[in-house]
């Protein structure tokens, strides 16, 4: 007789957490899409989960895109060159360097993964002031390689990219093409990175989402507001209230921070495919 699977029965207690959890991540987003409906007025004298006053969002977006001569198009460009050559450059030199402790022996190799292993455990904050010190020395300071070559740099995605290709390139499958003439490059190119690809779409992810939210780094490197990035240029926009003569723009503040999380949630829409498999790969024996 064959075995009925096992059904999982459901908690209430589970439950009740989970709806705790749920209501917990998206209550900041819900303040948000809702604040970003209101003028600066009723945003501050309304309850900031419910609209008030009349439908501003339109209004807000304009002024947002085209206050101070368009600066929050300016900080996303920005944003966007950050993300595509540091994400991207990172992504890259993971996928290169994980492949290559994984399918190649040489001496040292093994002191090279308990470098990385031990880089991950490293914050990247605690790195920013001597990051600053050496770029400094460089003359590399308030310049768009300032942000980009420190972000290149991605331990952990190094470390992911080394166990997907442990567990989702066979060794056999490399000698065979060996076997039939091809070179490294072709092996690589032809074969292997189209197994690859799942986990680097996941690392590539994981670098997009870190390079999207990086402000410490950008702080630190950048003086001239022509080469901040969103995080750091919407701060730059908080604090404008606290300054002398200031002119509070709290509802430009929540209106671009909703417009800097909408090509985040596409491209997680657009890739959430291979994110998904690339995070289960290897969670099963064979």
């Amino acid at each position: 007789m064959a075995a009925t699977p096992h059904r999982i029965r459901a908690s209430r207690a589970l439950t009740a957490v989970m709806t705790l959890a749920l209501v917990y991540a998206f209550l900041p987003l819900v303040w948000l899409l809702v604040s970003a409906t209101k003028t600066q007025s009723s945003l501050l004298t309304s309850f900031g989960l419910w609209f008030d006053g009349p439908f501003a969002l339109w209004d807000n977006v304009g002024e947002t895109l085209t206050y101070h001569d368009g600066v929050f198009v300016r900080w996303l460009l920005n944003t966007l060159l950050y993300v595509v050559a540091g994400a991207g450059g990172a992504t890259a030199l993971a996928t290169l360097a994980g492949y290559g402790l994984s399918k190649f022996a040489f001496p040292g190799r093994r002191g090279v993964i308990s470098v990385v292993l031990a880089a991950v455990a490293v914050p990247s904050t605690a790195l920013a002031v001597p990051t600053f010190l050496l770029f400094s020395r460089l003359g590399l300071t308030n310049t768009p390689w300032a942000v980009i070559l420190p972000t290149m740099v991605s331990p952990f995605g190094m470390y992911l990219m080394w166990v997907f290709a442990n567990e989702s390139v066979p060794d056999s499958l490399l000698e065979a093409a060996r076997i039939d003439g091809a070179s490294e490059l072709r092996t690589f190119r032809s074969v292997s990175l189209r197994l690859l690809s799942p986990g680097i779409v996941t690392v590539l992810l994981f670098n997009i989402v870190a390079t999207w939210n990086n402000y410490f780094l950008p702080l630190v490197m950048l003086s001239d507001p022509e080469w901040f990035p969103l995080t750091v240029g919407l701060n730059q926009w908080n604090a404008q209230a606290s300054t002398v003569a200031a002119q509070p723009i709290f509802h430009l503040v929540v209106t671009g921070s909703l417009l800097t999380i909408v090509p985040l949630a596409v491209c997680f829409l657009a890739l959430q495919r291979y994110w998904r498999s690339g995070l289960a790969a290897g969670s099963v024996k064979q």
